[in-house]
């Protein structure tokens, strides 16, 4: 008995990965050493760059990573073309 499967491309998981802008303001589960939980996106790519809003320190984060530790989007810049 034969079966016919065929082979499936891996699974990606898009609502895993957050969808994030520049300038968007996000928080995250643990907090910095400063006591800041919110971050600022001023990077995007395979890494994202955050910025502590308390005391200006950078990070490069994974996305995939960073989808593991944030808690959720706090604000969206503004759309400047409406």
């Amino acid at each position: 008995m034969a079966l016919d499967f065929a082979p499936q491309a891996p699974c990606y998981n898009a609502c895993m990965l957050p969808d994030l802008k520049l300038e968007t303001v996000v928080r995250l589960r643990k907090p910095h050493p400063c006591g800041s939980y919110e971050w600022k996106v001023v990077r995007l790519g395979g890494d994202i760059g955050l910025e502590c809003l308390n005391c200006g320190r950078r990070v490069l984060l994974p996305r995939r990573l960073l989808a593991q530790r944030m808690k959720g989007i706090v604000s969206q810049p503004k759309n400047e073309s409406e």
